[in-house]
């Protein structure tokens, strides 16, 4: 199952690094694919084995320090 998310806020790698970290974390996710678009938004790709509600995903990107757009 793939989920997309739109984030704000990253810039380098060290925050794809940052939101990587935190999404793995969640119960099920299996892969996590960022398209880094520095100073944008950014989209990141979710590959999990159960659907992940959105305040999840969301509790997670704060958590690494950024915004779901």
């Amino acid at each position: 199952m793939q989920t997309t998310v739109n984030v704000s806020g990253m810039t380098c790698g060290h925050c794809v690094m940052s939101v990587t970290e935190e999404l793995t974390e969640l119960e099920g996710v299996e892969s996590v694919d960022v398209d880094l678009m520095a100073g944008g938004v950014s989209p990141v790709v979710l590959t999990s084995s159960r659907e992940l509600p959105e305040d999840e995903i969301k509790e997670a990107v704060e958590e690494a320090g950024y915004t779901v757009a």
